[in-house]
């Protein structure tokens, strides 16, 4: 096995056999575990339920029934046939006019209409996580470094390190201030990179926030705007959850602070945008980044890059006439924020009859899971100990803090938004039944709770008759079921 591995090394680049792509990582190895044992209602009820993965399912139906209404918009209907040889022809890389002009007004609606995009500085990418590396790409060279506040979405580590060779920098969060970003973190991880002649060339913040589902105000954007000014660096703000806001405050985007009077003497050259359709729209599959820079050197530069991850033309032209349709946009977006925040109480007041906290969030497709009470101690050890217990025994993939490089261990990301009703209060069935066993039993030894587990059944029974078809029906529910319970 060993020479295989040497022979493989030999024969491979350096890039290709690095480590660097974070596919080792506990966030991922949760991914496997639900791959080899996915949980279906019926076929694999003691399977493991993926909650690990922060989709949006909640609103497909209204997808599919503007698709029904509109089979226009597919070259591949009988109704659309017509627009197939001039979309399958060649298009250059900077997209359908039309497809950029749906994206920007998009991209205003979602952020409430208070702030205007340009079409012409939209720039397609493969998902944000090519248009992610796209514009690291266009701001930095190997052994650079960029500032992340942590706890951050591990993904990060491969989308903007793994083939760029920059480096990410925490600045460390805490648990004592709702994980809020302040100025004193900033500076201090910044000038820590200075001491250590690393070169920081921007700050990269995500808003809303993955894994909190937290929204940064207007004053803290405009006080890391200020910083990065001050230091001539780049600020790149990840918003692909924009339009994930369920509750009170609103979101705030760094194109609505830039228009901010007092914020005029800004270098708009230095700020940069990443947006997607695979959260606020749940169309992670058809793949669709964007990154929009204020800096007409990085639109140009991001362009020529785009060409080794663009939109295929058929999904821009399909996209193009949804997201032109104002009267369906408008009520997609209102159904799903009122979704959302259904789930999201449904959920949390689940997890609260058990005594589980988590932190106030008003946005994304997540709960940040406070379970440090059920840690043995306060170690990262500890944390991941009982991260095994919940993927191998309650068969529940949840991602663990550590993963998200959180400081402080016992914090837990776990995803209610990618399946249905019924996956949920099974979920949450096990999770209760979970924590009452490891209260019940604080001073038993680990053995006598995994006997109890299986004294419990801790796997449950659910009677075909919950997951008939009439029970799960579009008709019967304004949730459609998971593709991962067909």
């Amino acid at each position: 096995m060993g020479f295989e591995i040497a022979k493989t090394n030999s024969i491979l680049s350096k890039l290709a056999t690095s480590e660097e792509h974070g596919e080792n990582s506990p966030y991922f190895d949760g991914w496997k575990a639900y791959d080899s044992d996915p949980f279906h209602p019926l076929k694999n009820p003691n399977g493991v339920i993926q909650m690990g993965l922060a989709e949006n399912q909640l609103c497909l139906d209204l997808i599919e029934d503007w698709i029904k209404r509109n089979p226009k918009a597919s070259i591949c209907s009988n109704e659309g046939i017509k627009s197939f040889r001039a979309i399958a022809n060649f298009q250059d890389y900077h997209g359908l006019p039309e497809f950029r002009r749906a994206i920007a007004k998009f991209m205003e609606k979602t952020r409430g209409g208070r702030v205007r995009f340009d079409p012409e500085r939209v720039v397609m990418a493969g998902g944000a996580t090519g248009a992610n590396e796209t514009i690291i790409f266009c701001l930095a060279d190997p052994g650079d470094a960029f500032l992340v506040p942590s706890p951050y979405y591990p993904a990060f580590n491969r989308d903007l390190r793994w083939r760029t060779g920059v480096q990410l920098l925490p600045i460390h969060c805490e648990s004592s201030n709702n994980f809020k970003i302040t100025s004193k973190a900033v500076k201090e991880a910044y000038e820590n990179a200075q001491k250590s002649n690393i070169k920081v060339r921007g700050l990269i913040l995500t808003n809303p926030s993955n894994p909190l589902g937290t929204t940064l105000d207007k004053d803290t954007l405009k006080s890391l705007l200020s910083f990065t000014n001050q230091h001539n660096i780049h600020l790149v703000c990840d918003e692909i959850y924009a339009a994930t806001v369920f509750d009170t405050p609103q979101f705030v985007s760094i194109a609505e602070v830039l228009d901010e009077k007092e914020m005029t003497y800004c270098n708009k050259d230095l700020v940069h945008i990443v947006y997607s359709l695979s959260k606020d729209m749940g169309l992670p599959g058809f793949r669709i980044g964007i990154v929009y820079s204020f800096n007409d050197d990085v639109v140009n530069c991001a362009r020529k890059m785009s060409s080794f991850g663009l939109v295929s033309t058929q999904t821009q032209y399909f996209l193009a006439a949804m997201l032109s349709d104002e009267k369906f946009v408008d009520n997609f977006l209102t159904e799903s924020a009122i979704r959302l925040a259904k789930r999201h109480k449904h959920f949390t007041n689940g997890l609260e009859e058990v005594g589980i906290k988590c932190l106030k969030n008003n946005a994304g497709l997540f709960c940040w899971m406070d379970l440090r009470p059920l840690l043995r101690e306060s170690t990262f050890d500890s944390e991941m100990s009982l991260w095994r217990v919940i993927i191998n025994d309650v068969k529940l993939n949840v991602s663990p803090g550590s993963s998200f490089e959180c400081q402080e261990p016992g914090w837990f990301r776990v995803c209610f938004a990618n399946m249905d009703d019924g996956t949920v209060d099974i979920a949450l069935a096990r999770i209760r039944r979970f924590v009452r066993v490891e209260k019940s039993g604080d001073e038993s030894s680990a053995m006598e709770k995994k006997q109890q587990w299986k004294k419990n059944n801790l796997r449950l029974s659910f009677s075909k008759r919950m997951y008939d078809e009439s029970v799960l029906s579009p008709l019967s529910s304004p949730i459609p079921p998971s593709p991962l319970v067909r």
